[in-house]
């Protein structure tokens, strides 16, 4: 990241947390109890004020800005992935940070925004060119033409997925441990990962081609993206839970207490793309309502799993398998249901309700200085979480809340 860029920021930075990031103070000590009934919050209890929201999201995006140069705090195993701005895990803090930065009409963020993707000249990683993950910085660099006129941030996209469409994948959708392999350094989970096989896929890769249909105005890249999103999200989601399973691993997978393993974090990437998806989508689009549908689906399936607490536990059928706050699912979906009720698609009492004890819970787990914690760590399924834990897609999914939030009607 260029320093004086980064040097030019700290006076914008540090002006914003001393004027007002501060937040409540009153949930430190209960965020440090793991009992969920101890953390309890109720909606009531506080008053949501657009003040408070943008405090708290500009020292979210601040904090982890700042930081960018030292990601000592995260586990050696993925740091130096996450240092890498092409890499999914920073990629999907752009994306929170763009809308967030597009909501509050913030040209300091997007400077920096342009900026990295400046210094990234545009590009994607290239050594697993079918990969969901790799495709997910696309999103940056395409707002960026959309916010800025700038045709030459898109190229490379363009260029890779051409070559996509003119020899597309051919594998099926079944994730099958014998075929993992690395490739270039690069991991598979399985061969199928040449399409989007898992839930995070439909995060990190769909919306990226929508919008280069909608820059170039040629509709055969979203053509191709919206036939393979419902071939995927058709594969993996549950009717009978209306919840996504993370891949087809576990179908039938039962965790040791005999209930189904539903992915907190994996069903929040989902759920959080379905709204960024509708809002991309040109007016009267064929899919357009096939999406709210399954929105609506998705959505009153997690309503009915959110802890007393606010949050959604990482193991979204068996909250005792972990009892800890999660954050990252819990602002992905926090995120989704905001966007609903600010639409009017959820239009109930109770879905408000829900709405504003997942931002309060969102807000007890930012710190004052803006870091995000509670956030589990890289993974696939419903792992432990500590207080200490941090990554960069959570400070994405809490922007992607609070850009909701900050339209919230009390």
């Amino acid at each position: 990241m260029n320093i004086k860029f980064k040097l030019a920021l700290i006076p914008f930075a540090v002006s914003i947390l001393v004027s007002g990031c501060s937040k409540p103070s009153t949930t430190d000590n209960m965020v440090n109890k793991v009992g969920a009934d101890a953390q309890s919050v109720k909606a009531s209890d506080k008053a949501l004020e657009v003040n408070s929201v943008t405090n708290i999201a500009n020292s979210a995006a601040d904090w982890q800005i700042s930081h960018l140069d030292d990601l000592s705090y995260i586990p050696e195993s993925h740091r130096a992935k996450s240092e890498n701005p092409k890499f999914w895990i920073q990629a999907s803090f752009y994306i929170g940070l763009t809308r967030w930065a597009e909501t509050t009409d913030n040209k300091d963020y997007l400077r920096f925004i342009q900026e990295m993707a400046k210094e990234q000249n545009y590009e994607l990683l290239l050594d697993r060119p079918y990969h969901a993950d790799d495709h997910t910085i696309g999103q940056t660099y395409l707002w960026l033409t959309e916010q800025t006129g700038n045709k030459q941030a898109y190229k490379p996209t363009q260029e890779l997925f051409d070559k996509i469409l003119a020899n597309p994948p051919k594998v099926g959708l079944e994730m099958l441990d014998k075929t993992s392999k690395t490739q270039n350094g690069a991991h598979f989970e399985g061969n199928c990962q040449d399409r989007w096989c898992w839930a995070d896929a439909l995060y990190m890769a769909p919306r990226t081609w929508l919008k280069l249909s909608n820059v170039t105005g040629d509709p055969k890249y979203f053509e191709y993206a919206d036939k393979e999103f419902w071939a995927s999200a058709d594969y993996l989601f549950s009717d009978e839970y209306g919840l996504f399973f993370r891949d087809s691993r576990y179908f039938d997978m039962k965790n040791k207490n005999g209930n189904p393993v539903f992915w907190g974090r994996g069903n929040g990437w989902v759920f959080a793309a379905i709204p960024l998806i509708i809002d991309d989508l040109p007016e009267g689009h064929p899919s357009r309502e096939r999406y709210l549908e399954l929105y609506k689906k998705n959505a009153a399936g997690l309503m009915k799993l959110q802890r007393e607490n606010g949050y959604w536990p990482a193991s979204l059928m068996d909250p005792d398998i972990v009892k800890t706050p999660e954050v990252s699912a819990t602002g992905f979906i926090t995120f989704g249901l905001a966007w609903g009720v600010n639409n009017g698609i959820l239009t109930d009492a109770r879905s408000k309700e829900i709405v504003e004890k997942g931002w309060h819970a969102i807000e007890d787990a930012v710190e004052p200085s803006g870091r995000v914690n509670w956030v589990q760590h890289v993974g696939k399924s419903p792992d432990p979480v500590k207080k200490t834990d941090s990554q960069l897609y959570g400070v994405g999914a809490v922007l992607l809340a609070a850009s909701e939030m900050v339209k919230w009607e009390n």
